[in-house]
């Protein structure tokens, strides 16, 4: 076992490999359910449309309001997870997203119990501040999913299959996106109530689908399809509460923050120099904050990147079924199912970009975030060039395509920020690279529901080409840097000031 990383810890090879798999596996069900009840919104978007009106403007200021939030929960509770066991945070954050969903499910009865009316404006306007409340709750609960897998898994896996291994986790949040808008898409499908024969109901969802934009021909065509589910969004916020519930206790149960947790050693190379020896001087653990995370030069970069990466990853995600209906024509089964297929895609770019990143790049996940950013903007254009009556097989195909090449940067930035400022940093750095990540989300969700309410959606997709592009030449920057920062860090001085 010439090239066996593990090959020093002897005896407690075998041991360290198993709890290894183990936490891997833990880590991936538990992430993959946080997003089950935050990625449930964008499926229930057009069904809220097409009941109450609530127009893409109020969306977009939604998801920019909720993503900055996640951003800044994902930097608290990256020093939070040092205080507390990784495992706590994580399950407690499954448990308030779970009753933040419940209070979303029942948004629609405390605008009226606050009102006092069931329609009409001050409705509308409160419904939408419930909803707005409920999302930032959400958001900042879910900001206590990631930091606690940033911090435990690269004290379970060695540097030098950091890339590989954890891109095999990250397909989590495809897995359970995926699963997620496919559910939530056969709920709106099958649930509900239907009201197809109340005039007034229907008139309503076709008037407030032309006012949002869709076509008077499509807003008949799809009000018979609303009305046959009345009240069906609801349940894509139940239901996956329900699992989150279940999902939080197994989190708890199944989880270690590290090795020595269970009487295993610490991974091979990855000392720490000094900060071995000071782990208990405020000074020193402030000191080695500051150079790999504050003041280094390769964290900053990836964390900017970042920002660009989550514009694209969000633009296609979080608007995919409503862009898909509205401006392809696609009934919402077909359009779930598309934007699910976006997902799935990313499942198999991501697994690519890791193995790349180890194999072909030697490490260096950077260069193989350049390659992904290229082609994320080489099929957003060809989708932008698609004739509108383009079959849903095309349509998906270029969609997959660019899901294929998005997700490996999304995957790689938090993978290298993990090497780059080591195990002992690596929930501080991806809480900064969050905090970048969620504000291009946010932006993300303000471009897209200004650009398309305005301009259309033609210019929407222009937009996402530009921000790829942006992307790209900010990683160009970082061509040179090394594999990881534990060389950094063994040269750090405790004793200078």
């Amino acid at each position: 076992m010439a090239n066996d990383v593990y090959a020093s810890l002897g005896n407690d090879r075998k041991k360290f490999l198993n709890w290894q798999w183990r936490i891997i596996l833990v880590t991936m069900i538990g992430y993959a359910v946080f997003y089950f009840v935050r990625k449930n919104m964008s499926v229930a978007m057009p069904g809220i449309t097409a009941e109450y009106g609530v127009t893409n403007k109020s969306f977009g200021w939604i998801i920019f309001a909720g993503s900055l939030v996640y951003g800044f929960s994902r930097f608290i509770n990256g020093y939070v997870v040092d205080r507390l066991k990784g495992r706590v945070v994580m399950a407690g954050g499954l448990l308030l997203c779970a009753l933040s969903n419940f209070l979303f499910g029942y948004g629609a009865n405390l605008s009226a119990l606050f009102t006092g009316v069931n329609e009409g404006p001050d409705f509308v306007n409160m419904f939408i501040m419930v909803m707005g409340v409920t999302i930032i709750l959400n958001q900042y609960f879910q900001g206590m999913g990631y930091p606690p897998c940033a911090r435990i898994l690269p004290h379970w896996i060695h540097p030098s299959q950091l890339a590989t291994k954890m891109s095999v986790w990250n397909c989590s949040h495809s897995i359970g996106a995926a699963l997620a808008v496919v559910a939530c898409g056969y709920i709106m499908g099958t649930m509900g109530t239907d009201m197809t024969n109340e005039n007034g109901v229907v008139n309503t969802i076709i008037s407030n689908l032309t006012a949002n934009g869709v076509d008077q021909a499509k807003a008949v065509e799809q009000a018979a399809t609303y009305a046959a589910h009345i009240g069906a969004w609801k349940w894509c916020f139940y239901a996956p509460a329900c699992l989150a519930v279940v999902t939080a206790l197994f989190v708890f149960l199944g989880l270690r923050d590290e090795p020595k947790e269970v009487g295993l050693p610490d991974l091979p190379d990855t000392g720490l120099g000094g900060l071995n020896e000071n782990m208990k001087s405020a000074k020193a653990r402030k000191k080695f904050e500051m150079e790999m995370v504050w003041k280094n030069r390769w964290v900053w970069t990836f964390c900017i990147a970042n920002l660009f990466v989550y514009v694209v990853r969000m633009g296609v995600l979080d608007w995919g079924p409503k862009f898909l209906t509205e401006a392809r024509g696609l009934d919402i089964k077909s359009a779930t199912w598309t934007t699910a297929a976006f997902e799935i895609a990313g499942i198999v770019g991501t697994l690519f970009a890791g193995w790349a990143t180890d194999h072909i790049f030697k490490g260096k996940g950077h260069r193989m975030c350049v390659v992904c950013m290229a082609g994320a903007a080489l099929f957003m254009t060809i989708f932008r060039f698609l004739p509108n009556d383009a079959s849903i097989t095309v349509t998906a195909a270029v969609l997959v395509g660019a899901g294929f090449c998005i997700y490996g940067p999304q995957a790689l930035i938090g993978i290298e920020l993990g090497n780059q400022a080591t195990k002992e940093a690596s929930a501080r750095a991806n809480g900064i690279a969050g905090i970048l990540g969620y504000l291009g989300s946010g932006l993300s969700g303000l471009l897209v529901g200004y650009v398309a309410d305005i301009f259309g959606w033609t210019r929407v997709f222009e937009t996402i080409i530009v921000v790829a592009i942006i992307g790209m030449f900010v990683l160009i920057s970082m061509w040179a840097a090394p594999r990881d920062g534990y060389e950094r860090a063994s040269k750090i001085n405790y004793d200078e000031e």
